[in-house]
């Protein structure tokens, strides 16, 4: 009805498909509550379902069966995605190149645009600007990182992400910072994890994305 009071302890609906009911149970309460449907087309959020975090599949140095991965990629990220963390545990490669995240579309890994810096603090403190991804100054053989790296949807109209993170290394007293924005020609649905050089391979370690 238009106007009016409902006064039901759960109300049952019959899916359009299958044999399941879908139930809305209001809480106890002794309180008046009211709920404001928004006047528009949309999908309402529930545990599980867009909105909810949601991990990818871990994937090791050697993910699809061969040891000389120059990288690593996580490909159908939902396109009702908002954030992506790419959090890395034991990372390491065979060359002195920095690390790179990069992100794209259905038309690919983008590797042009991008602007920021990252920083590596120790002893001495030190930073680099990264046109070709998201940088990790992180470019000794060896060097071994542990940490999280975020990026979030600045601007849904023209694809602006947003990013920032911390990585360590477990080898030495070193710490780096991550900072950047880049703009996707299309809807992001890709992550990459590489080196500037592209040549590297990465010899240990796992890397995993967690979305939102």
């Amino acid at each position: 009805m238009a106007n009016g009071t409902i006064g039901v302890s759960q109300i049952d609906v019959l899916t359009t498909s299958g044999t399941g009911t879908l139930s809305i149970v209001p809480p106890a309460t002794n309180t008046n509550r009211t709920l404001t449907l928004p006047d528009g087309t949309g999908t309402i959020v529930a545990n599980g379902v867009n909105g909810s975090l949601v991990s990818g599949t871990a994937k090791a140095y050697n993910w699809n069966g061969l040891t000389t991965n120059t990288f690593i990629d996580f490909t159908g990220i939902p396109s009702w995605v908002k954030r992506v963390t790419i959090n890395f545990y034991n990372v390491s490669t065979n060359g002195a190149s920095d690390k790179l995240i990069q992100i794209g579309d259905s038309g690919g890994v983008e590797t042009t645009g991008y602007l920021g810096t990252s920083t590596g603090m120790s002893s001495a403190v030190a930073s680099t600007n990264y046109t070709t991804g998201f940088g990790i100054r992180s470019g000794g053989a060896g060097e071994i990182i542990h940490g999280s790296i975020v990026i979030n949807l600045l601007e849904a109209s023209t694809n602006t992400w947003a990013c920032f993170g911390v990585t360590g290394r477990s080898d030495g007293a070193q710490t780096f910072t991550t900072a950047g924005t880049k703009q996707t020609s299309a809807t992001l649905d890709r992550v990459r994890i590489t080196t500037v050089n592209g040549t590297d391979t990465f010899d240990a370690g796992t890397i995993n994305i967690i979305y939102e």
